[in-house]
């Protein structure tokens, strides 16, 4: 009869097995990624029917049969964005330190809720927020939260806008809610990206209430009509345009509303990593892309004036999804908006995460994060940036260059490109899709469709950008003639 012992080790052994397993059968997957079409095999509905859809079984099935079933259907099932040649919705692909520390972060299974609930969880979010302060250069009193992603980012830099420039009239929204508050303004650039304004909707200061200040031809807000912006108001800016990655004059933005009761946030989900190209001297690059490279870290110059920025680590970072963050000048705003108080919970002698987010229970997101960060060093990640920039001016150039039309100045890593009339370009965007060399998507840029590029992946190298070209010409030609 087998002891308690024997009966815990078969279990170690049992997961380490399907441990080892589900690594063999990721790291398969992760081979053929550049050799498979990057677009995916099958349909939602058709995914469904083979994973077996329906009630739950009454009885469960073999650890290692549910993995291997899952692995088969997925690798039908994914879009190859982990890949080099994933050029749609701005998606970075995940460098092999932030997939490690991702998983060991699960076999850790920690609540990075407090540091009681987690020692290691509270220390490698305040070291992993120190760092991303000092690699993007913003005022190192911000206090921040790791959160799902860009969305939910803006939505806790905007809870704690709220809360200031509401203070600013005597009325605390966190304690008294809205009703009686004054009204807030919101202004928003012409071209705001939908999930501030999802945001903003869930903040309870109204969608439709938002005032949307005119964009020049490159979605960059004209910051002029904010001299008449009175308080209690909030300023959403954004750094890099969805379409076409231009970036927002803020540091024009924040002089034009110096007053207490006005703050300034930008929407930076990929756009505020520009600033890491500040360490572009030290590259080894010609010194015709470091000049290049300069003029696009300009773009950057006075970000660090707002009062509040929103990123994502999911895109530019490279690290696997989901990975937020949020960064707020004034701690106390973000405290204020965010803490809660239980008899169970800890009494905080230090910034406690749980003080500074929306969720409560959460998985240990900053744990890649600084591995990324300290593996790849600000040179490193100013060398990514760098690539990416380069390789989208590239894109452009060529496409120019063949006779197709460039809509955006390549102020960053987007390329918009029409191939012709709208129904044109997208029976071009279809074809390309479905060719499977490469993946862009559309979109809908100045009453124009047009096919968008972009690059955000550490694996796209610049031998992936001559076969994208390739198959672009080469399926814009069979339909353009």
């Amino acid at each position: 009869m087998p002891t308690t012992d024997d009966i815990g080790q078969g279990r170690a052994e049992s997961m380490r097995d399907l441990l080892e397993e589900a690594a063999q059968r990721a790291l398969s997957y992760l081979g053929h990624l550049p050799q498979r079409p990057v677009a995916a095999a099958c349909d939602a509905p058709e995914l469904m029917r083979m994973l077996g859809e329906g009630d739950l079984p009454f009885e469960g099935r073999a650890p290692a049969e549910v993995l291997a079933l899952l692995d088969e259907v997925g690798r039908q099932g994914t879009v190859a964005s982990a890949g080099p040649r994933y050029f749609g919705f701005v998606t970075g692909g995940s460098l092999p330190i932030a997939l490690a520390a991702n998983w060991l972060a699960g076999a850790w299974d920690q609540n990075a809720f407090s540091e009681m609930s987690s020692p290691m969880g509270a220390a490698v979010e305040r070291v992993a927020l120190s760092r991303v302060l000092g690699v993007l250069d913003l005022p190192r009193i911000s206090q921040g939260a790791f959160v799902t992603g860009a969305t939910m980012a803006n939505f806790t830099a905007l809870a704690a806008a709220r809360r200031r420039v509401l203070l600013a009239h005597d009325h605390d929204v966190d304690k008294d809610g809205l009703t009686n508050a004054p009204p807030i303004t919101v202004a928003v650039g012409e071209s705001a990206h939908a999930t501030v304004l999802k945001a903003i909707g869930l903040l309870g200061l109204g969608r439709a209430s938002v005032v949307k200040v005119a964009a020049d031809a490159q979605g960059r807000m004209c910051p002029d009509a904010l001299s008449r912006l009175k308080g209690p108001a909030i300023v959403c800016a954004q750094a890099g345009n969805v379409n076409t990655g231009a970036i927002d004059p803020i540091r024009r933005i924040c002089a034009q509303v110096p007053a207490e009761d006005v703050w300034v946030h930008v929407d930076g989900a990929f756009g505020l990593w520009v600033r890491a190209l500040r360490s572009v001297d030290a590259l080894d690059i010609e010194p015709s892309r470091k000049a290049e490279a300069s003029r696009i870290a300009e773009q950057g110059v006075g970000l660090e004036d707002a009062d509040s920025w929103a990123t994502d680590a999911h895109k530019w970072l490279n690290v696997p999804y989901d990975c937020g963050i949020a960064l707020v000048r004034d701690a106390e705003a973000l405290r204020g908006a965010m803490s809660m108080q239980a008899d169970y919970l800890p009494q905080a002698t230090r910034c406690e995460p749980f003080e500074h987010t929306p969720e409560a229970s959460r998985r240990m997101r900053a744990l890649e994060v600084l591995a990324v960060l300290d593996t790849l060093g600000a040179r490193g990640l100013c060398a990514l940036i760098e690539r990416n920039c380069h390789q989208a001016r590239r894109f452009a150039e060529s496409l120019s260059a063949a006779g197709f039309e460039v809509l955006n100045e390549v102020a960053l890593n987007q390329v918009l490109v029409s191939f012709g009339d709208d129904a044109t370009t997208l029976k071009v965007i279809r074809a390309l899709q479905e060719e499977g060399t490469c993946w862009c998507g559309g979109t809908r840029w100045q009453n124009r469709d047009a096919m968008r590029i972009s690059l955000s992946s550490w694996a796209t190298t610049d031998d992936d950008v001559d076969r994208s070209l390739e198959a672009m010409l080469r399926v814009a030609r069979d339909i353009v003639g």
